[in-house]
């Protein structure tokens, strides 16, 4: 029990590590955002303080403003060098982030009139990004604050002489301020909240397919499991049958047989072969029964390969077509196994005619299967990859590609179907060189 603990343990590992990344991407990506509201920040007060004292001659401590908001570019330029190089970013950062971005902000308003500054209500800007940004301790951290910082204002600021003349309506300077914060707010809002939600969906996204991912991994082991111990299973019924197979071709009754020994020479053809596929589940769960891996090339391996595969299958036409020049990898069985099953399935659905082609493109090696059968289902072509999606109709059929799709999956590769214009399907492996070539050590 406790091997197949650890079994199912390293196949949900990857998922893990790949779901806490696609987190660990949607904090950074937020942070990003954050760092280039600041950036408009900085663009708008210096454009918002240079109208009010040139344009309107509005007098205000100018030099004092102009030191926060070198203070914020400071800030903001290291945020960017540090978020640059760093990946994952914490709710305690985000925070932090956005505790300065209300300091930045309550003393410009402080400079500037406090709360009959009409853009005092850019506050309810930070409080909505926390709502969407931060755990929930901290968004009310940040009401808080930002209603502490407003109350203050109310108390301790100066307000600036900017009357409100009403009467004059879009010609009151409060009602223009008033009137280009409201559509300030509106657009920030939506341009940011609207990539911020992006990101989550992106990062929920990511978690559900590496849930899948992992459902399936666990399936695969399971599957593996069971078939390993099957393997060692007919390890003595096979040695058994090899055995009685070979006594009774030197029995005499059956040595004056000429149709009996023909029989008993494809009996051990086929039992051979069975040794043989045992020995393969053997060697994939890493239990060699005195074979290993061995180091080749691409076009002897899939040489041998195909003549294997063609002289123990009834195919009435193999076209196989190799453009890969030689290269030392080193092949396992699942590989093997792998592309095997993909030929098996042309093969049932198209017995008249099969054809492989190999070739090697941007460090990827590339094998296209294609056959003449009626090609995929609709259905079966959007739930590629799955497990018992078959067009045989039989239960517990349509595993065959699962497993391959999951082996290039691991091997970082992928497999793609599709159905040839002409008619039948096409099945695209593509592997990338650097997972199965062992250079020479």
């Amino acid at each position: 029990m406790s091997g197949k603990s650890e079994l199912l343990s390293i196949a949900k590992l990857p998922s893990f590590m790949a779901a806490a990344s696609g987190g660990q991407a949607a904090g950074h990506q937020n942070m990003q955002a954050l760092i280039q509201l600041r950036w408009i920040a900085v663009v708008g007060q210096v454009t918002t303080i240079g109208v009010v004292a040139g344009g309107f001659g509005i007098k205000l401590p100018l030099v004092y403003m102009l030191e926060v908001l070198a203070c914020l570019i400071a800030f903001n330029v290291a945020s960017q060098l540090r978020w640059h190089e760093k990946w994952a970013v914490s709710n305690g950062e985000l925070f932090l982030a956005m505790l300065v971005d209300v300091a930045s902000l309550t003393a410009q308003l402080y400079l500037s009139g406090g709360t009959s500054n009409p853009f005092v209500y850019l506050y309810l800007l930070q409080v909505i990004l926390s709502a969407v940004l931060l755990e929930a301790w901290s968004t009310w951290t940040i009401v808080a604050i930002t209603s502490a910082c407003l109350a203050g204002l109310a108390v301790w600021s100066k307000p600036i002489a900017l009357p409100l003349f009403h009467e004059r309506g879009y010609f009151s300077l409060y009602i223009q301020g008033m009137l280009i914060c409201f559509a300030l707010n509106a657009a920030l809002l939506v341009v940011f909240i609207s990539r911020i939600m992006s990101n989550l969906r992106a990062g929920d996204a990511l978690l559900a397919g590496m849930r899948q991912r992992a459902a399936e991994e666990e399936h695969i082991v399971r599957m593996g499991l069971l078939a390993s111990g099957a393997a060692h299973e007919l390890g003595t019924p096979l040695a058994t049958l090899s055995v009685i197979l070979g006594d009774w071709r030197r029995m005499p009754e059956f040595g004056k047989n000429p149709e009996l020994l023909e029989e008993i020479g494809e009996m051990q053809a086929q039992l051979a072969r069975c040794k043989a596929i045992v020995s393969g589940i053997l060697l994939s769960a890493g239990e060699a029964r005195g074979e290993s891996s061995t180091r080749t090339t691409i076009n002897t391996f899939l040489d041998e390969l195909v003549a294997e595969w063609r002289q123990s299958r009834p195919v009435a036409s193999l076209e196989y077509d190799n453009r890969i020049s030689d290269q030392p990898v080193v092949f396992d069985s699942a590989l093997k196994q792998m592309i095997c099953n993909v030929l098996d399935n042309a093969l049932e659905a198209s017995p008249e005619w099969v054809r492989l082609e190999a070739t090697c493109e941007a460090d990827a090696l590339k094998l296209l299967v294609t056959d003449s059968g009626p090609g995929f289902e609709p259905a079966i072509l959007e739930q590629f990859g799955k497990p018992y999606q078959s067009s045989k109709g039989q239960a517990g059929r349509g595993l065959g590609l699962f497993l391959s799709v999951n082996v290039a999956r691991t091997l970082g590769g992928s497999v793609s179907a599709s159905n040839r214009p002409e008619g039948g399907a096409a099945v695209l492996l593509t592997l990338p060189l650097a997972a199965i070539a062992v250079g020479e050590e």
